[in-house]
């Protein structure tokens, strides 16, 4: 495995470099700064995006005959890391992410064309029906219903943890449409407008003071069958083939690289029991020797899985174990700058984070994201796979288990 760029991975990281600088307005920059969550501020994630889009560059990870950017494996992780290096707004990536590849592999050519050229403008903003009360790592328990009424299917039910319902103007959910055979071989996967009557899209505001997750009630709701990816009660194949884009499609490495340098900064400035620099505190450098280590560790397997798919191979439980210790060293990062910034971390400010406040931030400005990241990281062990349901991958596929 070669880690070295060559000259034109270094040509095209110089592009990268002087685009971002060039192309990052005032309130581009502010929504990324101050971002602790999954998502940035709807405003400077959906401006970031169509600045993306009129480059080219919204939709790497898709074929360039539906709009990708023909990038190798090697110039996507660039393009990723160098974003991270900018301090980017993160999108509202499940079109992006998540759908649309769902859309170019199982939907018609009517759905094709629809929705794809809408998913990389940014005029369809999507959000994610699948945890419910009850019904989150074991998903195939789901109680959603979908009744057949005509052409169209009438639904009743709630779904749960829904990352920006309050944005998005589409949803793509897991219906039950048969309770015959066994769980799995009776859901559905359907696109839903947002805006069809009988949804009623209610705040679930997190410990960060963050708005990002919601409940999403159905009553009667009426979307027609022309909106069904793939076959009646074939859903679960087609959510499985979604999972491997939720769970394979982040680049930790670069993010954790940044929020490393980010710890350093913080200790840098803060003093220790002592009064000296926090950095120079031994016991405070062994721990954060540690998560260089172990952050180090995390991109060699990153770059092992970019190996593979560079050569056409399927990376297997190797992205398990990416996600599970990607997860896991997101919180110990983040509770490494809790503890670096102190007593900081305690003001309960969420107001000092919306762009454009002029609401003064108790403490240094570096400190205002630092709990609110602290506590966002609490999840992120659970979506996408629970670490559970991640080992257990790794002890059926690796252990023989």
């Amino acid at each position: 495995m070669d880690l070295a760029l060559n000259p034109e991975d270094i040509a095209f990281r110089d592009e990268v470099r002087n685009f971002l600088a060039t192309s990052m307005t005032d309130d581009i920059r502010e929504s990324g700064r101050l971002t602790a969550g999954v998502i940035s501020d709807f405003p400077g994630a959906l401006h970031w995006h169509q600045v993306l889009n009129e480059k080219g560059w919204i939709a790497p990870a898709w074929p360039v005959e539906h709009g990708g950017t023909g990038w190798s494996v090697m110039q996507r992780y660039i393009f990723d890391s160098e974003c991270a290096r900018a301090g980017t707004p993160r999108l509202y990536g499940m079109g992006l992410r998540m759908v649309g590849p769902v859309i170019m592999r199982f939907g018609t050519d009517e759905q094709k064309a629809e929705y794809l050229p809408r998913i990389r403008s940014g005029e369809d903003t999507w959000c994610q029906g699948y945890s419910e009360p009850g019904s989150g790592s074991d998903l195939a328990s789901l109680q959603c219903r979908a009744v057949s009424n005509g052409d169209d299917y009438v639904i009743n039910g709630t779904k749960l943890w829904t990352t920006g319902a309050q944005h998005a103007n589409r949803m793509f959910c897991l219906v039950r449409t048969s309770t015959e055979g066994k769980p799995q071989q009776g859901i559905s996967f359907i696109l839903i407008d947002m805006a069809t009557p009988g949804i009623t899209v209610e705040p679930i505001i997190t410990l960060s003071g963050d708005h990002e997750v919601n409940q999403v009630f159905f009553d009667d709701v009426r979307v027609p069958k022309a909106n069904r990816i793939g076959e009646e009660n074939q859903g679960w194949t087609v959510a499985k083939y979604l999972l491997e884009f939720e769970r394979g499609g982040s680049a930790y490495g670069p993010g954790l690289q940044v929020a490393l340098e980010g710890v350093r900064r913080i200790a840098g400035q803060e003093r220790s029991g002592d009064g000296a620099a926090l950095i120079d505190d031994d016991a405070f450098r062994a721990k954060l020797a540690k998560a260089e280590m172990d952050v180090t560790a995390l991109e060699y397997t990153e770059k092992r899985i970019m190996s593979a798919l560079s050569q056409g191979q399927n990376p297997g439980a190797a992205s398990s174990m990416f996600k599970l210790r990607g997860s896991e060293m997101i919180q110990q990062v983040a509770e490494l700058a809790v503890e670096a910034i102190g007593y900081y971390a305690a003001p309960y400010q969420p107001e000092a984070r919306i762009p454009g406040s002029n609401a003064d931030p108790v403490g240094p400005d570096y400190g205002i994201t630092v709990m609110p990241k602290h506590l966002n990281s609490r999840a992120t062990t659970i979506y996408a796979g629970a670490s559970e349901v991640q080992r257990n991958i790794i002890a059926k596929l690796v252990l023989g288990l």
